[in-house]
């Protein structure tokens, strides 16, 4: 755990890496569907990113230098500062060494603290108990399930919601 973890916003540079990773075999089947994965896609997400720094964003998480993996958000409520999170990714090389757990504080206390969000939310599939495990080590909160709300790999799954707000991270250490 001695690596250090890092976020940066994402540049049109890491094209690249990011379509690579998201059309990565082992990462692909977990993304939502609306999630672009060709290059002008992914470029369009990355100029949104940095035209639109407070309302929306996709990040490059760093290890030690090196891009590992990616997070995003989404104002989902200007009024009262609510952000839906998506695309976490991290590259098969970089899991099961705590990466995605660090880059997620890191992301939660910058969107609250810096860009003064009140709430983070976000849904995983069902079938992504990997994910789950993840969001409930990072500190949010299992708020419910939307049954069979997708059509995905040929099957209705499940949604699942998860939930932090500014208060919980007073009981999560830093």
């Amino acid at each position: 755990m001695s690596e250090e973890v890092k976020l940066r916003r994402a540049e049109p540079g890491d094209l690249d890496f990011l379509v690579e990773l998201m059309t990565h075999e082992d990462v692909e089947p977990y993304m939502a569907m609306i999630r672009p994965r060709d290059r002008d896609g992914v470029l369009a997400e990355i100029e949104r990113s940095q035209a639109e720094p407070e309302e929306y964003g996709r990040f490059v998480i760093e290890v030690d230098g090196r891009p590992a993996g990616l997070m995003g958000f989404e104002v989902a409520n200007r009024r009262s500062r609510i952000a839906n999170l998506g695309s976490l990714a991290v590259h098969p090389s970089f899991r099961n060494q705590g990466v995605a757990d660090r880059a997620a504080r890191l992301f939660q206390r910058h969107l609250i603290f810096d860009l003064g969000y009140h709430r983070l939310q976000l849904e995983i599939y069902g079938f992504n108990e990997r994910a789950m495990r993840h969001a409930e080590r990072a500190g949010f909160v299992h708020e419910g399930v939307r049954r069979k709300a997708y059509w995905r790999n040929d099957e209705w799954v499940d949604g699942v919601i998860y939930g932090l707000v500014r208060e919980d991270l007073d009981e999560q250490p830093g």
